[in-house]
């Protein structure tokens, strides 16, 4: 079994009897090993690698060099899912040339298409995008990398206006050749409106159950964040419950000497004990 294309990908419209998306993020080889051995579509290597991996408290102290490197090593699982990757902040808002280099390295990394925040203001680094042949999905709604401009993480289009202006950047995303759309933290009125609207198909994380998929970040999922779990987040593990217990109980061996055993060491060849 292939990765889904991307052309399978934009023609997944739940009103057309498409199954829903089914995105997660992941950062290294275990953690898309194991989710791709789940059956999900979409593997994102997330600019959330700040917040969950490296212990930011946003997605802003993430270069290319890191979204590369979590890249290669999601690649490395050859997993069926489709990889999408993350343009991290200052990637791709300073001029097309650089947004194409800076795409090309995390396509060059494993990644089969690139992901970015904004809508009818980054029409031409989408456009850019996608004449070097370089796929492209769209993030609308609460955009993490807009934090500081937003003044926290704060729902997004909850007036009429504000929700005019966003159907308006989905419909140009979509007009410059998005092949989906990732919408983020907006009522859920919101998020079936944008579904019903658009040609392409929209991923939900905080935008209600109507969107053609859903997206969550990997370590919310399994109960490894230390932060506050938002609202859309519903937990499926603790496994950080798991893991601390599992190096208790290996602590606790060490030190009453019962790890390791006579069968977890190596024997004694003759000629030692002569």
């Amino acid at each position: 079994m292939t990765a889904p294309s991307v052309p399978t990908l934009r023609a997944r419209k739940r009103r057309n009897g498409s199954a829903p998306i089914v995105m997660i993020t992941a950062y290294d080889e275990p953690t898309a090993r194991y989710a791709d051995a789940a059956g999900v579509d979409v593997l994102l290597v997330g600019d959330s690698l700040a917040n969950v991996v490296l212990g930011h408290d946003d997605t802003l102290h993430v270069t290319v060099a890191d979204m590369a490197h979590h890249v290669r090593a999601v690649a490395a699982a050859s997993p069926k899912a489709h990889i999408v990757a993350d343009m991290p902040w200052l990637s791709y808002h300073v001029g097309t040339d650089a947004a194409v280099a800076n795409a090309g390295e995390l396509i060059r990394a494993g990644a089969q298409s690139v992901k970015l925040e904004g809508g009818a203001i980054r029409r031409d680094v989408v456009h850019a995008l996608i004449d070097a042949e370089i796929p492209v999905m769209g993030h609308l709604g609460l955009t993490p990398q807009s934090v500081l401009a937003f003044g926290g993480y704060k729902v997004q289009a909850k007036t009429r206006d504000a929700a005019k202006t966003l159907l308006e950047d989905a419909l140009v995303l979509q007009a410059e050749g998005v092949y989906s759309i990732v919408i983020e933290g907006v009522p859920r009125l919101v998020g079936t409106q944008l579904t019903e609207a658009l040609d392409i198909p929209t991923i939900g994380i905080g935008a209600g159950p109507d969107t053609d998929g859903q997206v969550l970040v990997f370590h919310d999922l399994v109960g490894l964040t230390k932060r506050h779990s938002p609202k859309f987040v519903r937990q499926y593990a603790d496994l950080g419950a798991a893991m601390t217990e599992a190096v208790s109980r290996y602590a606790h061996d060490v030190r009453d000497g019962s790890f390791p055993n006579d069968a977890e060491s190596y024997g004694n060849p003759e000629e030692l004990t002569d």
